[in-house]
């Protein structure tokens, strides 16, 4: 059902947890699957230096979020805000079944609302927002 790539992600996802220094968390749920995810990011310079997460997720949730994460590293903040579903489906090399696809992007709208909410700029990222074409 899922690629080598999503398996391994899901059970071995290296970037979870909390990270000892940082400068943003947030927490984000999905409510049609009661997923839930917390981001924590570092940022130097306005460069995401470090990104990790906490989760009460399923594969899918878990796996997209770890590598979401891994690449957004050495970006600029503000970069993350042109990330799209189809960014993660490029990640994964895989797309995404419809009934699947907010829990695909939870790491990425939680990602998202986290510097929304630290530049203070009164935005406010939803699902709908995420998947668009």
């Amino acid at each position: 059902m899922y690629n080598e790539t999503i398996t391994f992600y899901s059970k071995t996802p290296p970037n979870k947890g909390v990270l000892e220094v940082y400068d943003i968390s947030f927490w984000e749920e999905n409510r049609t699957c009661g997923d839930d995810l917390k981001v924590y990011i570092k940022l130097n310079d306005g460069i995401i230096e470090d990104w990790s997460f906490e989760v009460d997720t399923a594969i899918i949730t878990t796996a997209c979020a770890s590598i979401f994460g891994e690449s957004i590293i050495g970006l600029k903040a503000e970069e993350i805000f042109d990330f799209w579903y189809s960014y993660i489906e490029e990640l994964i090399g895989m797309p995404i079944s419809d009934r699947r696809k907010n829990a695909s992007v939870l790491g990425l709208l939680t990602t998202r609302n986290a510097l929304h909410k630290y530049l203070a700029d009164g935005q406010h990222d939803v699902f709908d927002d995420i998947l668009r074409i």
